[in-house]
């Protein structure tokens, strides 16, 4: 098929040209005097996007995934029991990993659409007066349902009750593209993913932690070797790593920090709003639903309810195939039931314009009952009417 696939799923995200030639360099000596040069101007520059002063950030070759794990295994000690709120498949995902590394989690379950419930949050922890918990699990962006929870507010009820917890927060679809405040908003451990905002191929776990969880990582029995923040920080005070960096990575990271401390941040919070205003007005053109609830919406991905008598998967397989743009999938409860339009990373008012005529084309050739082009107009004013 002629031209490019179009790749509207909430991560991978488009890699910009700058970055991909910035990737594509030699195998080089990371032992050498100058590799210093390169990473830690990159350690330095990532707390400005973690918008932190008083932390410090971590590259490690690996996934967000990995982040995870970096943060239990690092900062808590084997048995220790965590807070977690199950509200779509990423914090079901991170509740399981807890599990398998043999926390003691406790989970509540939530409605798929709306993110942690502050009000039950703060009473939990009033309960746990013997302090108990050693840390909050937070999801900041579910990505399964479109959703972005209240982390501003996690901290505020964190501070109301009084509990000593660790806040950890699952950055991966948000930092670099939603605002995220790692200093104001207390947050001890931030975990983020190469492949969404900051536009990347994955392959690289960022991270950032509070002075607070350094230190309990200094006491940890916790078993570790390959993800032990204690070596990286011992290799990274002289500008080094303690094994085998992946190059591209940290030469694109250097080019994807440009650009988005060039555009500045706030400038990427709001382009990411605008782009996911626009979508939200398709998919009200369209007479369908969002998985999100008002007040919850994410804007980095939208995740769409099709009517009973329809398959999402029938959407995107359609899509895929005839209209060459890939789009995100329901996941776990909403299999079938929903398909999730990304508006995240290299992204701009005529990508997202392309994205919802492609959708809207499916959906007609899936026999749904919405007018040609309602999507797109709607979207098309709110751009004009917004744009600067």
């Amino acid at each position: 098929m002629a031209g490019r696939n179009h790749l509207y799923i909430p991560g991978p995200t488009n890699v910009p040209n700058e970055v991909l030639n910035a990737m594509h360099i030699a195998m080089e000596d990371h032992r050498s005097p100058i590799f210093p040069k390169l990473l830690t101007p990159l350690l330095q520059d990532l707390k400005k996007i973690f918008r932190t002063e008083t932390g410090q950030a971590f590259i490690f070759p690996a996934t967000g995934t990995a982040g995870w794990e970096i943060a239990l295994t690092n900062c808590l000690n084997p048995g220790d029991k965590v807070l977690i709120y199950r509200f779509g498949q990423f914090s079901h995902l991170w509740a399981e990993m807890a599990k398998r590394l043999g926390f003691d989690v406790e989970i509540h379950q939530e409605t798929w659409g709306k993110g942690i419930p502050l009000d039950k949050l703060e009473a939990r922890l009033k309960e746990d007066s013997d302090h108990e918990i050693k840390a909050v699990l937070a999801t900041h962006n579910e990505t399964a349902t479109g959703v972005t929870s209240d982390i501003a507010g996690v901290r505020k009820a964190m501070d109301a009750s009084k509990h000593p917890a660790l806040m950890f927060v699952d950055g991966v679809s948000s930092i670099a593209s939603l605002d995220f405040r790692m200093d104001e908003w207390g947050v001890d451990g931030a975990i983020s993913g190469s492949q969404k905002g900051f536009m990347l191929p994955a392959g690289g776990a960022f991270l950032a932690f509070s002075q607070k969880a350094l230190k309990a990582s200094e006491t940890t029995t916790y078993p570790r070797c390959f993800l032990d923040l204690r070596d990286q920080m011992n290799a990274n005070k002289d500008g080094y790593t303690p094994y085998t960096p992946n190059l591209p990575i940290l030469y694109g990271l250097r080019k994807a920090l440009d650009l988005l401390l060039e555009e500045g941040m706030e400038n990427v919070y709001a382009r990411h709003h605008r782009l996911a205003e626009g979508t939200r007005k398709a998919v009200a053109a369209w007479g369908l639903k969002q998985c999100a609830h008002p007040g919850f919406e994410s804007n980095t991905v939208t995740a769409i309810m099709v009517p009973e008598d329809k398959d999402a998967r029938h959407v995107i397989s359609t899509a895929f195939s005839k209209y060459n743009i890939s789009l995100g999938a329901g996941l776990s409860e909403l299999a079938g039931k929903a398909f999730r339009i990304g508006h995240v990373g290299d992204m701009n008012d005529v990508s997202m314009l392309g994205a919802i005529a492609g959708v809207e084309m499916a959906m007609l050739d899936n026999g749904f009952d919405i007018t040609a082009g309602s999507g797109v107009a709607a979207a098309i004013e709110y751009y004009r009417a917004t744009a600067k």
